[in-house]
């Protein structure tokens, strides 16, 4: 079985099509989803979907694209949103300095504000870097010293001194269709050398198709795709990275095993 850990069904693209996508990807051995929230208005639709299909789970949390739409969000408001069962990550939240759509300083605020509730509630943080691996690092660093929290860089696409950081703190690196590319060799260099009990995959669909479906809309069905690419790269049998990646997804996420 494989998890996608990364997608978003209810963007355009899925969400027209959404229980043939969720079939197409059981049809390949998908066996989980978790379904991301980045904004606070679809968060109902977002666990909704979590609530109606039993192998998909949701997280809530406010990307950095939105941080100034959200910069009054209370800790109260996320706090209480964590407390549905179907709801197993806190997220997508982090810095993105490559497209600066929000202020910096208000992306920073919210992604420390996630982590709190995040170390209080216990949940992991699906965190989203670009361009911003200095400020990423340093609070992380700064708030694992104020009490541990679980947590994820999503879509590593990051520098492999970064993912020594990381990793050093702790956290788990997931994997997209991004690690396919040709011209990701630096990419597909660190995938190797990511401890095998803090490695997961995903689609981050409708995004970045991995080879061979490169160019076209992506769904959950493609991480099978990149956990074929990945398993090859780290010249392990398919099945074992398989097994691996679920085993780590249910371990990060344990209220999902619950």
């Amino acid at each position: 079985m494989l998890i996608d850990s990364h997608c978003h069904l209810e963007y355009e693209g899925l969400v027209e099509d959404q229980p043939n996508v969720l079939e197409r990807a059981r049809a390949v051995g998908v066996g989980g989803f978790l379904n991301i929230s980045t904004r606070r208005s679809e968060w109902a639709q977002v666990v909704g979907t979590a609530e109606r299909e039993p192998d998909v789970w949701a997280s809530v949390g406010i990307h950095p694209h939105e941080a100034d739409q959200h910069a009054d969000l209370g800790a109260e408001v996320l706090r209480e949103a964590t407390d549905n069962p179907r709801v197993v990550a806190i997220g997508e939240t982090g810095l993105d300095y490559y497209y600066d759509k929000s202020d910096r300083q208000v992306q920073r605020d919210l992604f420390r504000m996630h982590i709190g509730v995040a170390r209080e509630v216990q949940l992991p943080v699906v965190i989203h870097t670009r361009d911003a691996e200095d400020d990423t690092a340093e609070i992380l660093a700064d708030e694992l010293g104020k009490g541990v929290f679980p947590a994820l860089i999503h879509c590593f696409t990051a520098s492999e001194e970064f993912g020594r950081k990381v990793l050093d703190m702790g956290l788990t690196i997931s994997l997209s269709g991004i690690v396919t590319f040709k011209n990701a060799r630096e990419l597909q260099e660190i995938a190797v050398k990511v401890p095998a009990d803090r490695l997961l995959v995903e689609t981050d669909s409708p995004f970045l198709a991995p080879v061979p479906h490169r160019g076209k809309s992506c769904e959950p069905a493609y991480v099978r795709n990149t956990a074929e690419f990945v398993a090859g790269l780290r010249d392990e049998p398919f099945e074992q990275l398989a097994a691996t990646t679920t085993r780590n997804f249910f371990s990060l996420f344990a209220k999902a095993a619950a």
